[in-house]
């Protein structure tokens, strides 16, 4: 395959996406339809996503656990089988609807059974809208290290509609937010202080700031989609975020973060890291903690834990020959790819998020 031909294939939005939809299911006539859910959505997004399909081709529909820790190879075999004892063939359609554990093991899935099937991603969680089912990043977490196995491939389609929000607890849409401040620290001031600004934001208002978020992610995907250089921006705050993520799904002592609990910290370590390194702007930092600390509050680690932090990334994909590469900010939308950082320094930005 010649990697750079692959594009990033249409974001649909609202009531319309379901009439194209229903258009590409009727124009690639699919021998079968499987939609791939999990316990939430088969219970709170099901019933109202098929009313929405119009076809005559059979539905199957396939259930895995809800949860991070469900996002393994295990669950991907449980998937593979359902699929080969409902007859799928490599005319079948997936349908994933869900959040990001269903978008990325779904297409994984789809990609590798009978070498791949074609499918189609229905983010349900704002975190997923905005990030995990857009630029064709699929796979499944190795033990605690996470998306240690996946492919980059493109959905046939992403049908975004923000009615299935209202399924989501305040938690679930705090986790979704982080990635939301990421694309704004990232490409755009004026985008940040406006999604920073929560006073001022209404429901009315998250159909746009999506698709605003949707569109900066997708310019930077269309321009490097196999992850060669610029698009490891988008990695701001997950070196640290993921490490501090996997930490906390395994250790038992500790409370089990979302994933935009995790990255909202790892934000708040690499702009520290970014001022010691980048000389980030300090008064845009105190900025970002202040702002960051208000919406997640704050998790303690113990010099001990914060050892384990540090080990774990070792395991990040994005390291090369050994170092552990960061994304740090030089200022808010300038953005600086494969920064080696001493773990002296680390240790640093740990004692002053533990300060704040």
């Amino acid at each position: 395959m010649n990697e750079e031909k692959q594009s990033l294939n249409p974001v649909y939005y609202g009531e319309g996406s379901y009439t194209q939809l229903n258009n590409f299911i009727s124009e690639t006539t699919p021998s079968k339809i499987f939609v791939l859910v999990d316990s939430n959505t088969h219970v709170n997004c099901l019933s109202s996503f098929l009313q929405k399909l119009k076809t005559d081709v059979a539905i199957e529909v396939i259930e895995i656990e809800a949860g991070e820790e469900n996002k393994n190879i295990e669950t991907c075999s449980g998937v593979w089988n359902a699929l080969s004892e409902l007859d799928a063939d490599r005319k079948s359609l997936m349908i994933n609807l869900g959040g990001g554990v269903v978008t990325d093991l779904g297409g994984f899935v789809a990609a590798t059974f009978k070498r791949g099937i074609r499918f189609i991603n229905v983010p349900t969680t704002l975190l997923s809208m905005v990030d995990a089912s857009v630029g064709g990043k699929t796979g499944v977490d190795l033990g605690n290290l996470k998306n240690q196995v996946g492919i980059i491939i493109q959905p046939e389609m992403v049908l975004i509609d923000s009615v299935y929000l209202k399924t989501l607890s305040p938690q679930e849409m705090r986790s979704g937010l982080a990635e939301i401040l990421k694309h704004g620290l990232i490409a755009d001031e004026k985008y940040w202080k406006k999604v920073s600004d929560l006073k001022s934001l209404d429901h009315s208002d998250l159909d746009k700031i999506i698709e605003e978020s949707v569109n900066i992610k997708a310019n930077i995907v269309k321009q490097d989609p196999y992850e060669r250089s610029i698009r490891k921006k988008l990695n701001y705050g997950h070196t640290l975020g993921h490490a501090i993520e996997s930490f906390c799904l395994t250790n038992p002592e500790k409370e089990k973060l979302l994933h935009g609990e995790a990255i909202a910290i790892g934000m708040i370590l690499e702009t520290y890291l970014s001022r010691e390194l980048k000389s980030f702007p300090s008064e845009k930092f105190s900025e970002i903690c202040d702002i960051i600390t208000d919406i997640y509050g704050k998790v303690n680690f113990e010099p001990g834990e914060i050892e384990e932090i540090i080990e774990l990334m070792r395991f990040d994909k994005k390291n090369e020959r050994g170092n552990v590469n960061f994304v740090l900010l030089q200022d808010v939308g300038e953005a600086v790819i494969d920064v080696t950082v001493p773990n002296e320094l680390i240790n640093k930005a740990f004692t002053h998020y533990l300060k704040l």
